[in-house]
């Protein structure tokens, strides 16, 4: 198919050289000829400028142009240019001289042969080569903006696919970090033959096919979210008993806005994970709260470490996504304060129709 392709540019560019250089001699006929009856001497005539006219504007737009003017070596193309004229108009001269010489025989009696002086003959071939050179250039200039555009989009699409794999790896980590610690929790009540173990095999599923099927999609609604939240949190609840205490507040603006998917809940996870019992309780608050344009979540734990960890993998890998997702537009704060490990996060929302 490339190959095909390549020999249709090929006639194709064949084919309007051809009929540029036609028109180019039906230019010269009419030129040197308006106001003569004599056709046949002009058209004889025309014949002998051919030859030069289209050896000179090749010569020009395939060496001294690609070689010096489109490599910006002016001085070069201009000390070429002056040797091309002088040469050139050399054999111009001569090119008429032969005309004249061997079209004479076809000039008639009492009629007008040539209607153009010398000079005008000169400047018509001079004007041709101009009018070759530009459209050359013009031409080149396309060609060369559709090459650029072409390269410039196959880059965007490649650094599109590596951001694409990368996010996609991104993700592939944390599913194997919330998994697990889901999993341990649901084999402790199965040790224990708890009878809120269907209920929570109920809610497990319903994560893992948040997990497994709907986190591929680039978005899901924002409430979808808070329901694998909540259901993450019930799962806990049942684990830790009366040695958990939980405040989850949301307030949400738009029912169809959309957030990235798996993007709150590693940090609920993550709290949960690392948070410290105190006193006997781990304490985990959350607030969820939605404007028009932004999203705002806050969480804290109890922790007994004020050291803040911000290269752990979980976190890591939250703020290489959110990097990727948004940029400079997200914010996402990280600090540990008299026992209470802190998260805030601010994004901007995409709000479904």
């Amino acid at each position: 198919m490339k190959r095909f392709t390549s020999i249709a540019k090929r006639f194709i560019f064949l084919l309007f050289n051809i009929i540029f250089w036609i028109g180019v001699y039906f230019f010269y006929t009419y030129f040197l000829g308006y106001g003569s009856s004599n056709t046949a001497y002009v058209d004889t005539f025309s014949a002998y400028l051919m030859p030069i006219t289209i050896f000179l504007s090749y010569f020009i737009i395939l060496y001294l142009i690609p070689n010096y003017l489109l490599k910006k070596k002016y001085f070069l193309f201009i000390l070429y240019s002056s040797y091309t004229f002088i040469i050139s108009f050399t054999a111009i001269l001569l090119s008429i001289f032969f005309g004249l010489v061997f079209s004479s025989f076809l000039e008639g009696t009492n009629t007008k042969t040539l209607t153009k002086s010398l000079p005008l003959v000169i400047i018509g071939v001079y004007f041709i080569v101009i009018v070759a050179t530009s459209l050359s250039l013009i031409i080149y200039n396309y060609l060369s903006n559709i090459k650029n555009e072409n390269l410039k989009n196959k880059f965007l699409q490649t650094q599109l696919q590596l951001k694409e794999q990368k996010l996609k790896f991104l993700k592939m980590q944390i599913h194997p970090h919330f998994l697990f610690n889901t999993l341990n929790t649901l084999y402790g009540f199965a040790l224990k033959k708890s009878e809120e173990a269907p209920d929570m095999i109920l809610k497990l599923s319903n994560l893992l096919d948040y997990i497994l099927y709907q986190v591929d999609k680039p978005s899901v609604l924002l409430k979808n979210e808070i329901q694998h939240i909540d259901d993450y949190i019930s799962l806990e609840k049942t684990r830790f008993q009366e040695s958990l205490h939980v405040n989850f507040t949301k307030s949400q603006h738009n029912e169809t806005t959309q957030i990235p998917p798996m993007l709150l809940l590693p940090f609920v996870e993550n709290a949960f994970k690392h948070g410290v019992q105190i006193d006997g309780i781990l304490s985990v608050d959350i607030n969820l709260k939605t404007t028009e344009d932004s999203l705002f979540f806050h969480i804290k734990n109890t922790s007994i470490d004020n050291k803040v960890n911000k290269n752990g993998i979980g976190l890591e890998n939250i703020q290489k996504r959110l990097k990727m997702l948004y940029g400079h537009l997200s914010k996402l704060s990280i600090s540990s304060i008299e026992n209470q490990f802190i998260v805030e996060l601010k994004i901007p929302l995409k709000n479904g129709c």
